[in-house]
């Protein structure tokens, strides 16, 4: 997914920051919440990991902002405010969900997961594709019971795949998805991927619209 991270404490920001791109997720990490209001008026995010006590205000300020203008993206808090008044004002502020530091790195990327699942509409972890079976939450992916290797960005290939099954993604949709902010691209670069995902899961199940870009078949 494309992630929008907030946090303005450096050890913890590149911690986190490592965890989501090993996992791979293209991450936007700021530290402000005047560099994330930039960053959200020139990109669309899947989710937002948000601190809440930031150099420049308030992370309840920004979310409430946000859901005022109509803007639905997902938003976990990420706090060292554990008190359970300040659980609720940030969910009834519009939040998805409430971490509370120190956390463990396994638990926020089972939280984004499931978070993204719920937005995707399918709440399922497991999900059946032709005969794929395939285990979001350890990005696992089996074929009569024989595991089918993917690198980082394959999975995030197809995670973009999954979310949006039978959709139509262009492109610049694709490698926003893979990809944060400023990395370079090679002009192929999603070719290569959408290549090699066919060779290991099978040709037909993805896609391609001349000129437009790729679709997951749903059947």
């Amino acid at each position: 997914m494309r992630l929008l991270l907030l946090e303005d404490t450096i050890e913890l920001g590149e911690v986190i920051d490592n965890q989501m791109t090993d996992e791979g997720h293209a991450v936007d990490w700021v530290q402000t919440i005047g560099q994330a209001k930039a960053a959200l008026a020139s990109t669309e995010y899947d989710l937002i990991l948000l601190d809440l006590m930031l150099p420049d205000g308030h992370g309840i300020n920004l979310l409430k902002a946000l859901r005022h203008s109509g803007d639905s993206t997902a938003v976990i808090i990420l706090t060292a405010k554990d008190q359970i008044s300040d659980r609720i004002k940030g969910l009834n502020a519009g939040a998805d969900d409430y971490l509370v530091k120190p956390f463990d790195l396994s638990e926020l990327s089972a939280r984004v997961g499931a978070v993204a699942r719920r937005y995707a509409g399918n709440p399922n972890p497991l999900i059946k594709l032709a005969d794929l079976d395939i285990d979001m939450n350890k990005h696992l992916v089996l074929r009569s019971d024989a595991t089918i290797h993917l690198s980082a960005r394959e999975w995030a290939l197809l995670e973009a795949f999954l979310q949006r099954p039978g959709i139509l993604l262009s492109k610049a949709q694709l490698e926003d998805h893979l990809y944060a902010f400023g990395a370079e691209i090679e002009s192929n670069t999603i070719e290569v991927y959408v290549s090699r995902l066919r060779k290991k899961l099978g040709k037909e199940l993805i896609e391609t619209v001349r000129g437009l870009g790729y679709r997951m078949k749903t059947s």
